[in-house]
């Protein structure tokens, strides 16, 4: 006989599961859209991991940014290259030490990031439009919940020391 925990224990799995492939469901819907930047680039993936990383700073080194991906110089300079030619970043002169060299993103590469990271938003909200108020309330709390689990973990900041908030709705107040 199952004792409570045991079956407590079961029933997390399943709900966990269940979640997990429901977020995956979402992603395959989303994903249809055939409009969303992402699968418009002809970017290859490790030119997107270069901006995608870019994007969460101000600018970084080739070295800082090599290690962030896990990436030898050379293959990330060769990468750079396609990028610059590409409009997408800049290479600098780091005032600080002009033996290194500061990679930005362009302003064009900047918007290409944001639209990727911002693709599935309208999809989302079209979705959520569709729920009823009681429900909505009740995923606000569950986010809620989830953005202090964020929180939790990330310690209040990412692994490149830039500081996170989950709590950051676009300079929106949560609701209540």
């Amino acid at each position: 006989m199952k004792t409570h925990d045991t079956t407590d224990g079961d029933e997390r799995e399943q709900l966990i599961d269940w979640i997990a492939d429901t977020q995956r469901l979402l992603g395959r819907v989303f994903a249809r859209d055939r409009s969303l930047p992402l699968l418009a680039t002809t970017l290859t993936m490790q030119q997107l991991k270069v901006i995608v990383a870019l994007s969460f700073h101000e600018s970084a080194s080739g070295q800082e940014l090599a290690r962030e991906l896990g990436i030898g110089l050379g293959t990330l300079t060769g990468i750079v290259d396609r990028l610059v030619a590409h409009g997408l970043l800049t290479r600098r002169e780091d005032p600080a030490d002009r033996r290194v060299r500061r990679l930005t993103l362009t302003t064009e590469g900047r918007t290409l990031t944001d639209d990727m990271l911002d693709a599935g938003a309208s999809n989302w909200r079209q979705l959520l439009t569709r729920l009823d108020t009681d429900t909505l309330r009740d995923m606000s709390r569950v986010m809620r919940r989830i953005s202090e689990v964020i929180t939790e973990e990330l310690g209040s900041s990412d692994d490149s020391g830039d500081r996170v908030n989950p709590h950051d709705t676009c300079g929106r107040p949560l609701p209540h």
